[in-house]
């Protein structure tokens, strides 16, 4: 599988769904005009404003692998200019507009901006309306039964940081399934014209390929079953830089490039 063959699997011309518009607008990837939109929508919408405050505590965690510093008074104001945004009012402001969020946001803008691909494979569900109250009914006591987890719930985010801890990739690992969706930080291509190529590293066993990767679109990797049961808390994932064929005999031969312990699962 070449690189180049990544470039067609996504962008299907649909407009978002109400999940997808709420992480955009929570990431700051919208422009001026749909921010506007969004922000009344916010205003009337309660189940929409729901979605929003989700995303916000969803992707608050990942701030806190950076360290903190003391953030200029100006910087806000600043930010909010060169975006198009209108000056700051009075009103509360939400999560995003605290001084705290912004502590450590250089690293992880861009990081943010990449995580918006994960909306679309593992949260693509739109608002569905509420239920009216059902009638009471009498019924027979049964034992209590442990709810199921969500079909669709948020997969743990992992890192692949670079030497000097900017993120490179993001995955997510669906063990079940058997798939790690991979979501770059757009980058330049190889100087010397050479793939990444990602391995999963089992704790104290060799590194076992699971193919090239995009530099600049997000797709699904399938691991295959052998490697399944690899999936787990303290194996590593890796990219290193490879042919554009891939390595030759599944050994690494190009120098590590990112790399990330899979997260909690």
């Amino acid at each position: 599988m070449n690189v180049r063959d990544l470039h067609d699997l996504h962008d299907d011309g649909e407009p978002p769904s109400a999940d997808i518009l709420a992480g955009e607008y929570v990431l700051g990837v919208l422009d001026a005009a749909q921010r506007i939109d969004v922000e009344r929508r916010l205003a009337s919408d309660p189940g929409f404003a729901r979605l929003v405050t989700q995303w916000e505590n969803r992707l608050a965690p990942l701030l806190e692998s950076f360290g903190s510093e003391a953030v200029p008074a100006h910087l806000w104001p600043r930010i909010r200019t060169s975006l198009g945004w209108p000056a700051a009012t009075t009103a509360s402001p939400r999560v995003w507009q605290r001084t705290g969020f912004w502590q450590g946001m250089t690293a992880l803008a861009a990081a943010l901006a990449a995580a918006l691909a994960l909306v679309a494979v593992f949260s693509r569900r739109d608002l569905e309306p509420t239920a009216p109250a059902p009638t009471p009914v009498a019924v027979t006591p049964t034992a209590p039964t442990t709810p199921a987890e969500p079909e669709q719930a948020t997969k743990p985010v992992t890192p692949l940081l670079h030497d000097d801890g900017t993120p490179g990739w993001l995955a997510s690992v669906d063990k079940a399934q058997g798939k790690v969706l991979m979501v770059p930080v757009p980058a330049a291509a190889d100087a010397a014209g050479r793939a990444p190529e990602l391995w999963l590293i089992p704790a104290g066993g060799a590194p076992r390929s699971l193919g090239l990767v995009s530099i600049d679109r997000a797709h699904t990797v399938a691991v295959p079953d052998t490697l399944r049961d690899a999936l787990v808390n303290g194996s590593v994932l890796a990219i290193t830089l490879e042919p554009s064929t891939g390595a030759p005999q599944g050994v690494p031969t190009g120098p590590i490039i990112a790399k990330g312990d899979i997260a909690n699962l």
